[in-house]
């Protein structure tokens, strides 16, 4: 099969995966390089076989090969990218069997997710006003500052969908914020009256002239804020307040479902707060809670 004829089977594959699954350029760059990094195997212990012509006994050792190299997460995804391949090449009848059908992956570890505690979560909201107190700051990144983790924690955002927001999407008088997530899939998030009342402030004082399809967070220059740009400022307040460095604006999106569910929110309603297709994707959070009981009563029971 001629490098042409391959490089349009795979782009053929990516444009489905744009435009018909909606997928994240970020999921896209994935998938095609999990394509590239097998079809780069395959011919490196075959020169004469083509990805048509890989059977399960191929992918089999290209599994085990990987398992040596690769983290288990890392060996799902990619074996889901492949697996989303080839099932689009059997539907476009680029070949006959799926070679990948009776692949067992080794199982996943499935470690609780990390998140601040509420004290913490305190903590690193004070950053910016202490900051600003300190003549580290000026006004309007010390209210920016603010603003931006508190939506974070109070809408339980991805940081993607954060960035993206504009005040077009924002319902000032019920506190409600219309989001779109993954897949393009609206949801709504309430973000409470309080945070509603410091972006309301903070249009007033620093966007008096804002129209509604301007984004809310921007930068110095008046720009949009990147995704990169929220990671590197909260990398900021997290050392200001003495937290372990390793957290990110999604740890933040951990705490927001782990403080919910402690407080008694129903697991379903969560899972539609966060924008959760499966409940199952949402349950690793009532082991968080479970593991904060358990570790509470061994702690402070004496038969614990």
């Amino acid at each position: 099969m001629s490098v042409e004829l391959v490089q349009n089977c795979v782009k053929s594959f990516l444009k489905y995966l744009e435009l018909e699954r909606r997928l994240s350029s970020y999921t896209i760059r994935n998938y095609r390089q999990a394509i590239l990094d097998f079809f780069e195997w395959n011919q490196s212990t075959s020169a004469n076989r083509s990805w048509k012509e890989v059977q399960t006994v191929h992918v089999r050792s290209y599994l085990i090969e990987v398992q040596n190299k690769w983290s288990r997460r890392t060996v799902h995804n990619h074996f889901s990218a492949l697996r989303t391949f080839y099932k689009y090449a059997l539907t476009r009848k680029w070949l006959k069997s799926n070679p990948l059908l009776g692949i067992v992956l080794p199982k996943l570890e499935k470690p609780l997710p990390k998140f601040l505690t509420k004290k913490q979560m305190i903590l690193l909201l004070e950053g910016p006003e202490r900051l600003l107190k300190n003549d580290s700051s000026s006004p309007f990144l010390a209210n920016r500052d603010r603003l931006l983790m508190e939506m974070l924690y109070s809408g339980g955002f991805r940081v993607s969908e954060l960035v993206a927001l504009n005040f077009i999407n924002v319902h000032f008088s019920t506190g409600i914020v219309r989001v779109l997530g993954k897949g393009n899939k609206e949801r709504i998030c309430p973000i409470g009256p309080y945070v509603c009342g410091l972006l309301q402030n903070f249009s007033r004082n620093f966007r008096p002239n804002f129209s509604e399809k301007d984004p809310i967070l921007i930068n110095e220059k008046g720009d949009r804020m990147s995704a990169r740009q929220v990671q590197l400022l909260l990398k900021k307040y997290l050392n200001l307040a003495s937290l372990p460095m390793d957290l990110s604006p999604h740890k933040i999106r951990h705490s927001y479902a782990t403080h919910l569910l402690d407080e008694g929110a129903d697991l379903r309603v969560v899972k539609d707060l966060l924008g959760h297709e499966s409940l199952s994707t949402t349950q690793i959070y009532t082991h968080v809670s479970f593991a904060r009981i358990k570790q509470a009563h061994k702690q402070a029971h004496p038969r614990g």
